[in-house]
């Protein structure tokens, strides 16, 4: 056995490492592929401890037997280890248990239960009793037996816990108690097991009656050594089916006593009770049978009493009876009287001694109740005055009475995370039903709890819609559920219930809410059965304690068996503590609604049209989940004792930093506090906002004001000052963060119409959309649009005002670029600004310590770089730096240095200081007190508002950055702290708030700025690693993100991010190796292969900058020709992954592959063998293009002719792929994705693909057409292919670049460069039969040409044109979309058109236009329209002829003299198409709308045109008038108007 096996056995199994698993692994049989497989994946002993099924076959691709096997052995390991343990802490035991040779004497002593005694292997051995035994003693949980006197079925015992030892006479009240293990005898028949009951009933009886002392005798506890491993007084259960066998048993009484004393006999004795055992682990009923004994003086006195004892005998087969036998207690015994004269002498001194017990116990002052509000409202508010906002309340509950239905209003305030219902009618009639008339909630069963495969735990929160509405989990079946959900009986429940419960409580406790956020309420209305009792169990197993349980119990009896099951599990004063009993439900709510922070429940209300209000109902309210919406009365029924308690730490949390929420303006208001200063940026907004507000006819129905803001300079306080201002005006609501548009667009229109009687006319809705994205506002916009659209409201009416709050480094240049429609908010301040500060500043000062109004101390400084400085110079004076809340501060500073937003949850901060919390009412306290007095000062406590997750940042991103720079000073460097961080495996590996933190630690290292995104600058790495790179060393950096991609299980973006790091380096060897990995995890991602190209690209340009300074040979050039190819090839398969991927276009692979191309071209014809004047270039195209190889490269080059040969055709297929995807579609809009995954950002794209174009033909054209006259000279000498190239040369070779010569016409060149490429063509083009692709760019050249002189000699008849499209195929489907696009144009008909003709025309453009619509959708895949838009090309005009159509550059003219902002706002609101210039140029053609829908008036056939802004399209059935335009989609209208 190696080291390593033996040290396994050793160790604990969280301090295995991989190799100690794999030496696990291998004893236990599973293969060596899976043993190596989670090695590679680092599985050590806690990731062993934490693995799961799902996770083996999912993660590592094993089958499902080994997984199971190793899930099995894996608890099989737990468990043995936990057998082998000796118990930590010693439970209290009872006097006279603690010591085996005690319990032995104990045992000898008792001469008359050797009859009862069971033989150990007769014992039923259950899995639990083998693991209770192996512990002693002290493994066993002590509990008090059933009160005397009370029902059976209100009390409960808990298998394997244990009784008192048995005792003797007390004070004749108090019980004395005997037990008896009876397993053996319950097994007998009838007659034997009731003859061996009475004689042990009647035997106790006889002796506590006599002594005249109360008893209780136990049948089902153990009471002897011998018991097999139990101990005494442990609680076991016998099985008891037939109740009536016990009971009858008693009847033997009249037959063992004289006929005189039967009667005080069956007075004394009492019925059997049965009190159920619950057993943990097993499904079988089994009882402890009890007999209470109560000689009442009044019944035995002067009496004694014998008794004949029966005896069942086996020989005669029947029962016979002992010898009159009187019998007593003596100490724990029951034992015959042996001299019967002296204890009849003694019977009247002990009728005495009752007579005064009996009238003492009834004679005691009455029990001093505790004061039971008080400590309901302690428990409540965790020994606050008032319960926070924020807390969450888990309840588990039964069957309401409906007298207790009328007394939930404090449930109906508080904020409920889920119900535990085990009322099967609780929908129909019980809490459910009462609960939904004023929330809404989601009905779910505990199976719903199971997350699905592969889905996070964010995920799942979503799919459930936990924390947006309560969850309801109907625990023991729904009556009214028409699926199969009936309830059951207590043990099928256990059977099949138990372990989804187990699950279900599992997920919550662990995965979801983390401990201290939520009060688990049991509210027992109702007698408890076994399904509750588990509950409890499962809860504080979770929970690790009760700290965050409460139990509420208006019945004495109900609560009972509560807590006799629950001190199984809890020290019973504890239980007793945290429970409340004997409180009516109607007292309980009046208590809790008085410390609630909201007076009565909850309502708020909206403004409607005609100006009055509307109550918005709660639960209407919830089910508009995406919004907070801002009520008329928002937090008027705040009560005063919450106001008294918060209004301080409300203010000045504000002050220090913290997001304004709306009590801050309410108690402004209200003037419980001072104002909230309103900036100038506030008052610009609020002109906005009022301008929009005032109707005009060409109002849009969806208007937006964006405010920038600087980081942490109160951009968000001005939004939220500008929805509560205008909350008694407008329909005012928050957008809550990861909600979809479509989903925030569908509860937004419901907010808007919600009460109102008529869709037309109702309050205009204002929304707050906070640090998102273009993408998602547009998204958005057109959500909105589109429901009003469909929704037919007349266009002018204000529907919707999206007020977006965005982070910006350059608020200023914002505002600049359309300031009616921006606002900028910075951390200077104006002259009025800065004598409000002050004056606010002086107040705060007065009432606060300056360290509690922080942030606006800092802001009323201006953030100014010196004060922030010497602030935190201040601060850190005397801070231990070795300290590990120092170190916390740092990766905190760190963090919020470079990630926006971001935040560390308390509970991860927690982990890192290694807290425990033992008191969780206290754990805030305890955090707190366990932070130095500079963390303090700098940290902002945040809460998840909708989770409510407690975290910490920073103050301010300002601050934090001058924490890291003075933390760290000049010894120390950022890449040190970031390592550190990445190595916190307590961090990273900490299960609550998990998803966020990994977020912020993934952004740290990968993500990259943009100025879109409101960055200061657009960068290549994240801003960490540029740092790194620029003021340390570029190897420090690499080190650091080759350990964030081991950290982060070998992710291929990190491994992206290091070739891209390493080729920056020019380490292009490890660049490569890194951008392989990259490719090995995802072979079909685009961005990736593209980045493996751009290894190779970058590559190639430095062997070109290394042979620059040398001469150039074949041979020194082969290796950058090579590593050109592979890039070439990288990006031919990037562009395959992008044509194949329907969610993205990523076309960086086309570009990438032309440039390649272009450089290698560059390379090759720079060779003296190829550079010669006279034959060179010849030469060189005649090697490229056909199968001849010079001899002075067929040696060197040998490895790669062919891929040589293949160039030309890559290069054309790019440009070609490029020309028509810049054909269809606007390029004036970034995709974020892609500009945030690709290395080259192509800023013009059409004018790149002119520019590369011209290239492209320069170097397969064989002469050079920079003179057109030297060209037309030899025109006669040009093979159709260099003519072809001389066309690519000259901006002729396709339909992107010939339009791209209609932009540009300064020099007026445009129109001898087409006459020069016509030239080109044959003279007879019609008879020349060319192929469809030069076909095309003939017809669009004489286009271009018509566009700029119809009075060139070169210029084509129009009829002529059309003719030659007859040459392209008669299949549709075959034609190219240039050539049906082509179609469109020419044969679009004109008024002087035979009718004939027109038809003949527009089935021409008809028929083109359905393939148009093909084509047209498979390039758009899956992509959004708005990341898409089609470009419009033409536009139909007032002109016939060569003057039929216009170009868009000449409807774009006619804006140029306005303003940058006023032109960019007139396109925005289509306000350009009613420009009296516009109606001048461009025809306005007829039609009619219906459902939505443009026709076009003209064909017979219906003709639908695609409205560009579907807004504009009128909703009823209309005559309507509009622009055409033609697109590569086929025409489309614009300004749709309807006709008076």
């Amino acid at each position: 056995m190696s080291v390593v096996e033996q040290e396994h056995e050793n160790l604990p199994v969280e301090k295995w490492s991989e190799s100690h698993v794999s030496s696990w692994l291998k004893t236990i049989g599973v293969k060596e592929q899976y043993i190596q497989k989670l090695h590679d994946e680092e599985v050590d002993g806690r990731i062993l401890l934490e693995l799961t099924e799902d996770f083996l076959r999912r993660e590592t691709g094993m089958k499902s037997g080994p997984a199971l096997l190793i899930i099995k052995k894996r608890d099989e390991l737990i468990d043995s280890r936990r057998e082998q343990k000796p118990p930590q802490v010693q439970k209290k035991q009872p006097s006279g248990l603690s010591k085996e040779p005690e319990l032995k004497n104990m045992k000898e002593g008792a001469s008359d239960q050797s009859t009862d005694t069971v033989p150990a292997q007769t014992l039923p051995e259950t899995k639990t009793s083998k693991k209770k035994r192996v512990g002693g003693v002290s493994a066993k949980t002590d509990c008090k037996p059933r009160p005397f006197g009370t029902d059976g079925i209100d009390f409960t015992y808990v298998k394997h816990s244990v009784l008192l030892p048995e005792s003797g006479v007390i004070d004749l009240i108090s019980p004395c108690h005997e037990y008896k293990s009876f397993s053996t005898a319950a097994t007998l028949d009838r007659q034997r097991l009731q003859a061996k009951f009475a004689k042990e009933v009647l035997k106790f009886g006889t002796g506590c009656m006599n002594i005249r002392t109360n008893g209780t005798i136990h049948f089902g506890v153990m009471d002897s050594r011998e018991d097999g491993g139990f101990v005494h007084g442990e609680i076991i259960g016998v099985r008891a089916e037939e109740k009536d066998i016990y009971t009858d048993a008693l009847d033997y009484i009249e037959k063992c006593f004289s006929k005189s004393d039967s009667e005080h006999v069956r007075q004394c004795i009492r019925p059997p009770q049965f009190i159920e055992v619950v057993d943990m682990n097993g499904t079988d009923k089994h009882y402890v049978v009890e007999v209470d004994i109560v000689p009442a003086i009044s019944i035995v006195k002067n009496r004694v009493y014998s008794v004949r004892l029966p005896n069942f005998k086996e020989k005669s087969n029947k029962v016979e009876y002992e010898k009159d036998t009187i019998y007593q207690r003596v100490g724990a015994k029951t034992e015959p009287v042996s001299d019967q004269k002296e204890f009849c002498q003694r019977i009247r001194d002990r009728d005495v001694q009752r007579e005064e017990a009996e009238k003492s116990h009834f004679l005691n002052a009455p029990d001093v109740c505790e004061d039971l509000g008080r400590k309901l409202t302690l428990l409540v508010t965790s020994g606050k005055k008032v319960i926070e906002k924020e807390k969450l309340y888990i309840l588990v509950t039964n069957k309401f009475q409906q007298s207790d239905l009328s007394s939930i209003d404090f449930l109906l305030n508080m904020k409920i995370f889920c119900v535990f219902d085990f009322d099967p009618d609780s929908k129909r009639s019980g809490f459910c039903s009462k609960y939904l008339k004023h929330h809404a909630a989601n009905l779910h069963f505990m199976q719903n709890y199971k997350i699905p495969s592969g889905m996070s735990i964010k995920e799942f929160e979503s799919h459930l819609h936990l924390f947006e509405q309560t969850s309801w989990i109907f625990c023991n079946g729904r009556s009214d559920f028409r699926g199969n959900e009936m309830p059951c009986d207590e043990m099928t429940w256990i059977k099949t219930k138990i372990t989804l419960l187990r699950e279900c409580v599992s997920l919550i406790c662990k995965q979801i809410l983390p401990k201290g956020s939520f009060l688990v309420i049991f509210l027992l209305t109702s007698p408890v059965e076994k399904p509750i009792l588990h509950t409890f169990y499962e809860f504080f197993t979770e929970m690790e304690g009760h700290e965050d349980i409460l139990c509420i119990s208006e019945s004495e009896e109900n609560y009972q068996k509560w807590e006799s099951f629950a001190a199984a599990s809890c020290d019973m004063d504890a239980l007793r503590k945290s429970s409340v009993v004997g409180m009516k439900m109607s007292h309980v709510n009046a208590t809790i609604q008085h410390i609630q922070p909201l007076t009565t429940r909850a309502t708020k209300h909206l403004t409607v049209f005609t100006k009055g209000q509307c109550l918005l109902e709660t639960r209407e309210e919830e089910r508009i989940y995406s919004l907070e919406i801002l009520g008329v009365d928002q937090c008027d029924g705040t009560s005063e004792d919450f106001i008294e308690a918060k209004k301080k730490h409300i203010e000045s949390y504000f002050y220090q930093g913290g997001k304004v929420n709306w009590l801050n303006f309410w108690l402004a208001e209200k003037k419980y506090v001072g104002e909230v200063i309103q900036r100038d940026a506030y008052r610009e907004a609020s002109k906005l906002l009022s301008d929009i507000l005032k109707w005009r006819v060409d109002s849009r129905s969806v208007s937006i004001i964006n405010i920038y803001h600087h980081p942490g300079s109160g951009g968000s306080t001005v939004a939220r000052q500008v929805l509560w201002n205008n909350r008694k005006d407008l329909r005012c609501a928050v957008v809550k963060p990861s909600y979809s548009a479509s989903i925030v667009c569908e509860h937004a229109v419901q907010l808007r119409e919600y009460e109102e009687k008529e869709r037309e006319k109702c309050v205009p809705v204002l929304l707050l959309v906070e640090d998102c994205n273009n993408e998602f506002l547009d998204d958005l916009r057109n959500e909105l649009e589109g429901a009003i659209s469909t929704q037919r409201i007349t266009q002018g009416t204000l529907c919707f005002i999206l007020l977006t709050c965005r982070r910006s480094h350059n608020p200023e240049k914002m505002c600049k670029e359309s300031p009616l429609q921006n606002v900028g908010v910075t951390h200077k301040l104006s002259a009025e600004e800065k004598r409000q500060f002050a004056g606010k500043r002086k107040m705060l000062e007065e009432r606060y310590q300056p360290e509690f109004i922080l942030t606006f101390v800092l802001m009323s400084e201006e953030f100014d770089q010196q004060y922030v400085k010497n602030f935190v110079e201040h601060l850190l004076q005397e801070i231990d730096h070795k300290s590990v809340v120092t170190r916390l501060i740092l990766y905190v500073a760190l963090l919020n240095s470079y990630v926006q937003n971001s935040f560390i949850s308390q509970s991860h901060c927690e982990a890192l200081l290694a807290l425990t919390m033992h008191l969780e009412r206290f754990r805030q306290h305890i955090f707190e007190r366990a932070l130095s007095e500079q963390a303090k000062l700098v940290f902002i406590h945040l809460r998840d508002e909708k989770t409510y997750i407690e975290s910490i940042r920073i103050i301010h991103p300002l601050v934090a950055k001058e924490i890291v720079r003075q933390l760290l000073g000049s010894d120390q460097e950022q890449s040190g702290i970031a390592m550190d961080l990445l190595h916190e495996d307590v961090l990273y590996e900490h299960r609550f708030g998990k998803e966020e933190y990994l977020t912020f630690l993934r952004a740290l290292f990968i993500r990259r700025c943009r100025i879109s995104k409101g960055d200061e600058s657009d960068s290549f790495f994240s801003p960490l690693i540029e740092h790194v790179k620029e003021h340390e060393s570029p190897e420090k950096a690499l080190k650091l993100l080759e350990a964030a991609y081991v950290r982060f299980n070998r992710d291929a973006f990190f491994a992206q991010q290091l070739a891209r790091l390493n080729y920056s380096c020019e380490k292009f060897e490890e660049a490569e190796q890194w951008a392989e990995a990259a490719v090995r995890k995802m072979p079909q991602n685009s961005y990736i292969l593209d980045t493996k190209g751009q290894v190779y690209r970058r590559w190639f340009m430095a062997k070109c900058k290394a042979i620059e300074k040398v001469a150039k040979t074949p041979e020194n050039t082969a290796n950058a020709i090579e590593t050109a190819l592979k890039a070439m090839e990288c990006f031919k398969k990037c562009e395959k992954a992008a044509i194949s991927d329907l969610e993205t276009m990523n076309n960086s692979g086309f570009f990438a592959a032309v440039e390649v191309g272009c450089s290698l071209l560059k390379l090759i014809f720079s060779l003296p063998v190829f550079s010669s004047k006279t034959y060179g270039h010849t030469e060189c195209l005649k090697y490229l293009l056909t199968e001849y190889i010079p001899e002075e490269v067929r040696k060197p080059w040998a490895r790669f002719h062919d891929q040589l040969k293949a160039v030309q055709q890559a290069m054309l297929e790019a440009l070609e792929w490029i020309s028509e995807d810049l054909s269809y579609f606007q390029t004036d809009i970034e995709d974020e994705e892609m500009i945030e995954s690709t290395e080259m950002k192509i800023s013009n794209p059409k004018n790149w693909l002119v520019n590369k174009s011209i290239v492209y033909g320069k170097y397969f054209s064989s002469i050079s057409a920079s003179s057109t006259a030297q060209l037309e000279a030899k025109l006669g000498t040009l093979s159709p292919f260099m003519k072809r190239m001389s066309i690519y040369h000259l901006g002729g070779g396709n339909i992107t670049t010939i339009f791209a010569l209609l932009i540009d016409q300064k020099d007026k060149g445009q129109i001898k460069v087409l006459e020069t490429i016509i030239s080109l063509y044959p003279s007879n083009p019609l008879m020349a039969r060319l192929n469809q692709t030069d076909l095309v760019n003939y017809i669009a050249t004489q286009i271009a040409l018509g566009c700029l002189s119809t009075h060139s000699s070169k210029l084509a008849a129009l009829q002529d044109l059309r003719n030659l499209c007859q040459q392209f195929p008669s299949e549709k489907e075959k034609c190219l979309c240039s050539a049906l696009f082509l179609l469109t144009l020419l044969f679009w008909p004109e008024e002087h058109d035979t009718t004939q003709s027109i038809e003949h025309k527009y089935g021409i453009v008809m028929s083109a236009v359905e393939c148009l619509k093909g084509s047209y959708w498979n390039k758009m895949k899956d992509v959004p329209q708005r990341r898409r838009r089609i470009f419009t090309h033409f536009f139909l005009s007032n002109g016939s002829g060569w003057n039929k159509i216009v170009h868009k550059s000449k409807v774009e003219t006619i804006t140029k003299q306005l303003s940058v902002p006023e032109k960019r706002m007139k396109w925005l609101r289509g306000e350009v198409w009613k420009m009296p210039e516009i109606g001048k140029l461009l025809k306005s053609v007829q039609g009619w709308t219906e459902d939505g829908t443009v026709y076009l008036l003209g064909p017979q056939k219906k003709f639908m045109i695609p409205a560009l802004n579907s807004a504009s399209v009128p909703y009823g059935n209309e005559n309507v008038t509009f622009y055409l335009g033609f697109t590569f989609r086929g025409p489309v209208a614009y300004n749709i108007t309807v006709i008076q």
